[in-house]
């Protein structure tokens, strides 16, 4: 009987280690990243037969740069100190006003959601400053700040606060009551429950609002470097434009692409790796 019962434990405890070891990736992963890298290029070959074709059917491609042209400008830039002093500077903005929004974002939102004082009081004035574009808080910034740099600042934490405002007061008004009513029979504080509840429970949908609030950000940041800027990936693009210099234009347009996607793909990634306790779906 001993030997019966031995066996079978025997067999788990050998099987355990095979079992705890990664699993290859599905070939549908595979399969998914190669479709999104031919799509790219399927696109920019379309784009160079079209242009140096000097193509017109509808739209005027004879006038655009083809992709050779592009790629051209684009190693010509990335040997000049010019284009990473650009994107520094297009970064530090980015970083300051986004950085500011994040932290002012969730906690007006926090207190917006779970104050009726606050909502009150400030509620209606977020809702009335919110449906403004950024973009047209330029003529604030130039008289309310001394300097340039701070006037682009404000308007990139503008851009981006309300984003994270709306989905942070979202998610903390969608939380179940019956958790902080749990936690508060147990003697909890109201310390104790944003501590453990609230704040813990309301983490995907403050991420959520960052990933938007980041692309908002860069939008309305590359807007006002082309306006007021000095120094940046936008004030370099519209001067090419300005001097008639289109490759150098679409080397502006792909930096500000990649550098949105590199910092929403950050935001997301620390998203994850913040929530993994979290369920998910597993890919088929």
């Amino acid at each position: 009987m001993t030997s019966e019962l031995a066996a079978p434990s025997a067999q788990v405890t050998t099987s355990a280690p095979a079992a705890t070891r990664s699993a290859p990736t599905p070939p549908s992963v595979w399969r998914s990243r190669l479709l999104r890298v031919v799509s790219v290029a399927v696109v920019v070959g379309v784009w160079q037969l079209l242009t140096i074709n000097n193509v017109r059917a509808g739209l005027r491609f004879d006038t655009l740069p083809t992709v050779t042209e592009i790629i051209a400008e684009f190693g010509t830039q990335l040997r000049a100190d010019q284009y990473y002093l650009d994107i520094a500077q297009s970064l530090l903005r980015i970083g300051t006003g986004f950085g500011l929004a994040a932290v002012a974002g969730v906690i007006a939102g926090i207190g917006l959601g779970r104050s009726r004082l606050l909502a009150d009081t400030l509620g209606p004035l977020a809702e009335l400053v919110r449906p403004i574009p950024a973009i047209a808080l330029v003529p604030v910034a130039i008289l309310l700040f001394p300097s340039d740099e701070s006037g682009i600042v404000f308007i990139t934490f503008t851009a981006s606060l309300f984003p994270v405002l709306v989905s942070t007061r979202h998610a903390v008004r969608a939380l179940p009551t019956i958790w902080e009513d749990a936690l508060r029979t147990l003697g909890a504080s109201r310390l104790d429950v944003l501590a453990r509840v609230v704040f813990p429970g309301i983490l995907p949908g403050v991420f959520s609002g960052l990933s938007v609030g980041v692309g908002v950000a860069w939008i309305c940041l590359i807007s006002a470097e082309m306006i007021s800027g000095r120094l940046g990936v936008g004030y370099r693009t519209w001067q090419a434009y300005t001097i008639v210099d289109y490759p150098a234009v679409f080397v502006g347009m792909i930096t500000i692409g990649v550098l949105g996607f590199a910092t929403s793909a950050l935001v997301e990634l620390a998203g994850r790796r913040i929530t993994r306790w979290l369920p998910r779906e597993v890919e088929a």
